[in-house]
């Protein structure tokens, strides 16, 4: 405990105060509620708030997987011609009946952009096909030079039409959201098939280590990976056998998964995940399970038939681990089944059991974006608890008091049927205690551990132009004619600066000492490397502090609160050396 302790005095003492920075935040939807008792209350404000909130419909959800540290997903749905899509009822299974059972809100069309086409060689003047919707957005992300309202953008364009702030308040852990988009090309340039076997032929891509081959028959799930590396010939074997592929950690191997997470981990404030699953025709990959993690199911290729069921019980609602796998007996009636096509979203929340299979002699690809395991009030609180308790018994005499001589007599399983008064007065004293130990917890340090956690967690930054021009990467150093060449750009003290993006960097006091936790030299692999940090003189960390505080705006080297322009030049140089600063001019 005295690590954590330590470093948040260190922090507070004489430093200013840090704000929390602020987050920014069009298919159609259809949602069921999770609980009962807001059937009603849901059922009300349901239509007037969707229809306001850009007129979009919710569903329930499908599919995620198994869930290793980063777990994934699968999804299904009908759609109507004439630009506008909806769930019928008949598309729906009814909920199980009994107590924990509650009747789909009814669905409400909502008007559909029509889709644009994509790769169409008669388009354009040159007859180059159109961008994507992926490909615009990315695109559009570049010319944003705010981090965190690019990953507001992206997670409004991955969730379209559904506005943000409807979807946080009404429906993130709550509901399953089903996103019809009628758009085949709408994360086209994201992954493929084709990027999946040329991964296999080029990557050390090993069995069980990147990709699984598993197959459900009878009843029953298979996990088939054979030892050493995953080879095409056997890959596709193994495709051919009636295997679903999942491959691990795509964004160790594709740059546009890769940007994809690191965008989107600054939006959740936690780690971005994922997993690709390719299924073969008329096959099934994986048993009826649950997930420990928020899952988003991103139909790439083909189709696939999902069920979604709800939480059996309340112990299962916003799971704390990932389940067994189930049987169909295990899991009762659906509460969706839809088939998912390509361009189309599925959300499920921890928790919700899913299956998903192909059928009708389509094969189906899919990505699953998966976030917030392990991300509960109640993970913090366990962090905050035990150092709360070495706090107050070194800091108030009531914790240290002695227990009752007795308290055995009365206390324990054996006497929990007691009306023993002496029971009742202790377990109010315990409850006073309980209640006093708010005061104790050292909230900020835990929030620092874990924000240090996260830290680690995370994908290295993938820059925009203008952040590599102005970055250290964007240096004109060189070789040329047999010496390194334009060697002499440096900064002063008019030099302005901000940090790279928000997310990259967090400074955290640990036993006496303060240090500067950064993404910028992690690996697109989940840990494959230790924290990465620099150690900051505590004398320096009221700049630093200025610095994180300050993104998006520049600040001046000389306006650094320091003691003298040696201690600004010589923090903002190992920061900018470093890859953590850009300049708002290039340097030269």
């Amino acid at each position: 405990m005295d690590a954590p302790r330590a470093g948040a005095g260190l922090l507070r003492r004489g430093r200013l105060r840090r704000r929390r920075p602020s987050q920014s935040h069009g298919g159609s939807l259809l949602t069921l509620p999770l609980r009962p008792r807001k059937t009603r209350r849901q059922q009300r404000r349901s239509l007037a708030s969707r229809m306001a909130a850009l007129r979009a419909q919710t569903l329930p959800s499908e599919d995620s997987q198994g869930s290793r540290e980063e777990p994934a997903v699968e999804g299904p749905g009908e759609s109507r011609p004439g630009g506008t899509t909806s769930i019928s009822p008949a598309a729906r299974a009814p909920p199980p009946p009994g107590p924990a059972s509650a009747q789909p809100a009814r669905p409400v069309e909502a008007p559909v952009e029509a889709p644009a086409r994509v790769a169409d060689p008669a388009d354009g003047a040159a007859g180059e096909p159109r961008e994507s919707p992926l490909q615009r957005v990315l695109a559009e992300l570049g010319r944003i030079p705010n981090s965190r309202r690019r990953a507001a953008r992206l997670f409004e364009w991955l969730i379209a039409p559904l506005p943000p702030d409807h979807f946080y308040r009404r429906l993130w852990e709550r509901e399953a959201v089903l996103v019809r988009r009628q758009d085949h090309g709408y994360y086209q340039g994201l992954f493929s098939t084709a990027e999946l076997d040329a991964v296999l032929r080029r990557e050390d891509v090993q069995f069980g280590q990147h990709l699984d081959a598993a197959r459900y028959v009878r009843g029953r799930r298979e996990t088939l990976n054979p030892p050493g590396r995953a080879l095409p010939a056997a890959a596709w074997a193994l495709y051919r056998a009636g295997c679903s592929l999942r491959l691990l950690c795509p964004q160790a191997f594709s740059a546009s998964v890769w940007q994809l997470l690191a965008v989107l981990q600054e939006q959740f404030g936690n780690m971005a995940g994922s997993n690709v699953y390719l299924t073969p025709p008329d096959s099934q990959g994986f048993a009826p399970h649950y997930d420990d993690v928020e899952a988003f199911v991103l139909q790439l290729e083909g189709r696939k038939l999902w069920r979604v069921y709800r939480p059996r019980s309340p112990a299962e609602e916003l799971a704390l681990t990932s389940s067994p796998n189930f049987s169909q007996d295990d899991v009762g009636e659906p509460v969706l089944q839809t088939v998912l096509e390509p361009g189309d979203l599925l959300y499920f929340p921890r928790g919700f059991i899913h299956q998903a299979e192909c059928r009708d002699g389509a094969h189906s690809l899919h990505l699953t974006v998966s976030t917030f395991q392990r991300n509960s009030w109640g993970d913090f609180l366990e962090a905050a608890m035990p150092l709360a308790v070495q706090a107050a018994m070194e800091e108030n005499v009531e914790f240290r008091r002695g227990l009752p001589r007795d308290f055995m007599d009365y206390m324990g399983a054996q006497h929990s049927d007691s009306k023993d008064p002496r029971r009742t007065a202790f377990m109010e004293k315990v409850r006073v205690l309980a209640a006093r130990l708010g005061h104790f917890a050292p909230v900020d340090a835990v929030a620092d551990q874990r924000a240090k956690d996260f830290i680690h967690d995370s994908l290295p930054p993938v820059l925009t132009e203008r952040e590599r021009a102005l970055s250290v990467q964007g240096l004109p150093i060189r070789w040329e004619a047999g010496e390194p060449v334009n060697v002499g750009a440096r900064l002063t003290t008019e030099t302005e600066v901000h940090l790279l993006q928000g997310g990259v960097a967090r400074l955290v006091g640990e036993g006496g000492h303060l240090f500067l936790y950064h993404t910028v030299e992690n690996s697109r692999v989940y840990h494959l490397e230790e924290p990465k940090f620099l150690e900051i003189d505590p004398q320096l960390a009221d700049a630093v502090e200025h610095l994180l505080r300050s993104y998006p705006e520049f600040v001046r080297v000389g306006d650094l609160p320091c003691d003298s322009a040696e201690d600004q030049l010589s923090l903002a140089t190992m920061l900018y050396d470093k890859g953590l600063l850009l300049t708002k001019t290039p340097l030269t």
